[in-house]
C-alpha cells in the first residue's frame, strides 16, 4: 500500500493506493495534520509514502511526525528534466511547482495526445503538454477566489463578493464574481489556442474551481478529479522517479 500526498497551500490531499486500485482518499486542512496518524492506521500496512509538497517545510515536518512510527518517512517528488514519459521544457526544471510536475505526469497517463492541463484553486496553473510528452510551458493566475479576496482588500468600494455568473451583471457581487471567472476563462481559451490544431486535443480539468470554470468553457475538455494524485500514483510505480 502506497500512502499518496498532495500538499498544497492550504490543505492536503491524500490517497491510499495498491494494486493499480485507489482504497481510500481524503483531504485534511493545515491545522489538523496529526490526523495523518489515523489515515496510517488503515487496515493494509503502508509500505511507501510519496507525495508533492508546495506548502513549505513545516507542513513536510507536521506530516512526518504524524507518520513517524506508522508509516515510513516521506519522499517527495522532484521537478526534473524527465520523468515517466514527460519532457520539462523549464529554464530551470527544478523550479517548476511538484504539483504541476504531478500533473503533467498524470495528463500524459490518461491523454496521449496534446492536452492543457489545468488546475483551478488558490491558484490556477494552465500548463501546455504535447502529444509527444514535451511540457512547453504553462502560466499561473491568482485563482477565481483569490481575484475576489484581493478585489476586497484592495479597494475601497468592492466588497468581497458572493454573487454570481451572468453574462451581463446588473449589480457589483455578480459583476465582481463574472468579471473573475471570464477572465480565469479567458487565460484557459487563450491558451488553449497554442494546441487547438492539433489532433484530440483537449483540456484536463482539475482542483476545487474545476466545476465553475467548466461551464463557462467552450472548448474540448475533461474532468479530472485529483490530477495531482493520479500523477503520483504513475510517478511512484516508477523505480527511476527522482
Amino acid at each position: 500500500m502506497i500512502l499518496l500526498i498532495d500538499a498544497g497551500n492550504t490543505r492536503v490531499k491524500w490517497g491510499l493506493f495498491a494494486g493499480g486500485a485507489w482504497q481510500d482518499e481524503g483531504a485534511l486542512e493545515h491545522g489538523h495534520l496529526d490526523e495523518f496518524a489515523t489515515v496510517a492506521a488503515a487496515p493494509v500496512r503502508i509500505d511507501r509514502v510519496f507525495g508533492s509538497n508546495v506548502a513549505g517545510s513545516h507542513v513536510a515536518n507536521a506530516i512526518a511526525e504524524a507518520l513517524r512510527g506508522r508509516a515510513p518517512a516521506p519522499e517527495w517528488l522532484c521537478s526534473t528534466a524527465t520523468c515517466c514519459g514527460v519532457r520539462n521544457a523549464y529554464d530551470t526544471p527544478g523550479q517548476l511547482g511538484t504539483d504541476r510536475w504531478a500533473a503533467l505526469i498524470g495528463a500524459r497517463a490518461l491523454h496521449p495526445a496534446a492536452c492543457l492541463v489545468i488546475n483551478a484553486g488558490t491558484a490556477t496553473t494552465i500548463d501546455i503538454l504535447d502529444a509527444d510528452g514535451l511540457f512547453r510551458g504553462g502560466v499561473i493566475l491568482p485563482g477565481e477566489h483569490l481575484m475576489r479576496r484581493s478585489l476586497a482588500r484592495d479597494t475601497a468600494q468592492l466588497p468581497f463578493a458572493d454573487g454570481r455568473f451572468t453574462k451581463a451583471p446588473h449589480n457589483t457581487a455578480d459583476a465582481i464574481v463574472s468579471g473573475c471567472l471570464n477572465a480565469q476563462a479567458g487565460a484557459v481559451e487563450r491558451m488553449f489556442r497554442q494546441i487547438a490544431h492539433a489532433p484530440q486535443a483537449l483540456c484536463l480539468l482539475s482542483g476545487g474551481g474545476a466545476d465553475a470554470l467548466a461551464e463557462l468553457l467552450d472548448i474540448p475538455l475533461r474532468r479530472v478529479d485529483n490530477l495531482v494524485l493520479k500523477g503520483l500514483a504513475v510517478a511512484a510505480t516508477q523505480p527511476d522517479t527522482p
